[in-house]
């Protein structure tokens, strides 16, 4: 046997039903201060800090690798023209 039950409710209904607190407020809040402290770090940020903190770490490890390829291929050049 099996018996099914369609509840037509809201979820505020269903919440006040079950006895559960109302949280709404209290995510508001949180929301409001968690959107005040970004605005506030992104005013704070200039351009360049703000594209540094946005680059992925990847690209900058690509970065300063090809920064110490070049480094190495101009110690080998640098080598082969006191060598000749």
């Amino acid at each position: 046997m099996k018996i099914s039950i369609d509840i037509d409710c809201t979820p505020d209904e269903a919440r006040r039903f079950l006895g559960l607190p109302d949280v709404a407020p209290m995510q508001e809040a949180l929301m409001r201060q968690i959107q005040e402290r970004m605005e506030a770090n992104l005013k704070a940020l200039e351009p360049e800090a703000l594209f540094q903190t946005w680059l992925p770490a990847s690209i900058q490890g690509m970065e300063q690798l090809q920064k110490m390829f070049w480094a190495q291929m101009g110690g080998a050049t640098d080598g082969k023209k006191g060598g000749d």
